[in-house]
């Protein structure tokens, strides 16, 4: 049988320093990509920004993958938009195009046989066109609107000049594009929410409120309260706190289950709530997003919150409920 190399052998320092050659040639290309930013970039946010229709992303071969990802990004940062793939646009597909809309072409030579049907059909109905490409005199620079010429760069892949460092930069440059338009347009974490509604991820840009306990669910009493009555009300809404109001039902103090703990012994039952509670509790707005809040617990190394309004509480958070929500 042929021999094996070890996992820390000659063969495995080889594919490392393949990895570490490969993702060093992309940062390259990055960093040139970078230095070449200028006036069209901002000219194409403008007109991505000023399009009533659809952004109509386009491309062929590895460029349409690419093209794909981008048009699936701008669609998830609120700007409408949809792949056409060339070569089903010469056969209907060209009618998922209107007059209102801009198409973004990408094609590293900038010569794709299959975008000419595009190209044309922009140029007959007036549609906003804009090119990523690498060479300026190509024919789908020429005809763009807004030609983003990217820098010729090294391919990862020098023995086939495999598409490797150029679909890296064409999709960084659409992440760039997205995150510019989004941040144009205002869009914020929570008109993010609305299109990423499943999962952890939508779970996170959830706001506090949608998953505080309110109502009789809240745990609250007096500052006089006996312990012996604080405690029955703690475990009655078994959310492991205490919030402590005052006659105008301020919030003023809170009881945790350490709080207890730290002052278990003869005697606590004959205490008031105002011998043992903290009286700086943490606490957050109901417009908080699920994920500060979160990171609120982690950092003060606690287990729940009281959600305050007008400094009145309005309800309660426990880890729990993170947990439930898929976020934690």
């Amino acid at each position: 049988m042929p021999s094996q190399s070890s996992p820390a052998g000659p063969a495995s320092k080889d594919h490392l320093a393949s990895a570490r050659r490969t993702l060093g040639l992309e940062i390259v290309g990055l960093q040139a990509l970078m230095a070449s930013l200028g006036a069209p970039f901002s000219e194409a946010v403008e007109r991505l920004r000023a399009t009533k229709g659809r952004i109509v992303v386009t491309g062929m071969g590895k460029s349409g993958h690419i093209a794909r990802k981008i048009a699936a990004t701008l669609a998830s940062t609120g700007a409408p938009s949809q792949f056409v793939h060339p070569a089903e646009a010469g056969h209907g597909d060209l009618g998922m195009i209107t007059k209102e809309d801009a198409i973004l072409a990408l094609s590293w030579s900038g010569e794709s046989a299959e975008l000419r049907n595009i190209i044309a059909y922009a140029k007959r109905f007036s549609i906003p066109l804009i090119a990523m490409t690498a060479d300026a005199k190509s024919a789908l620079a020429q005809a763009a609107d807004i030609p983003l010429v990217l820098p010729k760069a090294e391919e990862a892949c020098q023995s086939t000049s495999a598409p490797t460092t150029s679909t890296t930069m064409q999709l960084a440059l659409g992440d760039a594009l997205a995150v510019a338009l989004l941040e144009a347009r205002g869009f914020t974490a929570s008109d993010f929410r609305v299109f990423h509604p499943g999962g952890k991820l939508g779970a996170m840009l959830r706001h506090v409120s949608e998953i505080m306990h309110g109502g009789d669910a809240l745990p609250l009493t007096r500052p006089d309260t006996p312990m012996s009555q604080a405690l029955i009300e703690i475990s009655r809404k078994s959310l492991g706190c205490l919030g402590i109001v005052d006659d105008k039902g301020a919030l003023v103090g809170i009881i945790t289950d350490g709080d207890i703990r730290r002052n278990m012994g003869d005697g606590l039952l004959q205490k008031r709530v105002s011998d043992i509670m903290n009286r700086t509790p943490k606490t957050v707005a109901p417009t908080m997003l699920v994920s500060e809040a979160l990171n609120l617990l982690n950092e003060k190394k606690i287990t729940s919150l009281f959600v305050v309004e007008n400094g009145k509480p309005v309800g309660v958070v426990h880890i729990h409920d993170f947990l439930r929500a898929g976020v934690a």
